[in-house]
């Protein structure tokens, strides 16, 4: 099952770092995305891209978030996320259930990435553009086991 945070404004980077690092921290989630405008290159000088900390690790912020979605193990997750959300997000937003992200490889992943296809992860399927490089494109943090 999937869980959709959708903002009534678009985030920056320090909104974003916050949010996205408080939520990584619950049990219940496999994976997260985070959609939006893609920002400009790192040499262009925008304020917005620059590297940001999830889970101790650096990230390249490399879209203005406009909407996060992550792949919940069940529905108990969903009230811990709200406090979460009414702490950095005063301005309002909506959470939906359903199916955002894509679970299985499909036939236009075989014909893009062609033997290269049993290469990729499966916990990578559906978190990018088809049309995008995995590499540039998504980042994999690993939880910690303790």
């Amino acid at each position: 099952m999937d869980l959709e945070i959708f903002p009534y404004r678009i985030l920056s980077a320090d909104t974003t770092e916050k949010l996205v690092g408080d939520i990584e921290n619950l049990d219940g989630i496999n994976r997260m995305v985070l959609q939006g405008q893609r920002l400009p290159p790192q040499e262009a000088g925008h304020p917005d891209r620059r590297i940001i900390i999830i889970g101790g690790e650096e990230v390249d912020l490399q879209v203005k978030t406009g909407r996060i979605i992550m792949d919940i193990e069940d529905e108990d997750i969903v009230e811990p996320i709200k406090e979460i959300c009414e702490k950095y997000l005063p301005f309002g937003y909506d959470i939906r259930l359903g199916t955002f992200i894509r679970k299985q490889k499909t036939v236009t992943d075989k014909i893009k990435y062609g033997e290269e296809l049993d290469e990729i992860p499966d916990e990578m399927v559906g978190l990018t553009d088809q049309n995008a490089h995995l590499h540039k494109r998504a980042t994999i943090i690993r939880k910690k086991k303790e």
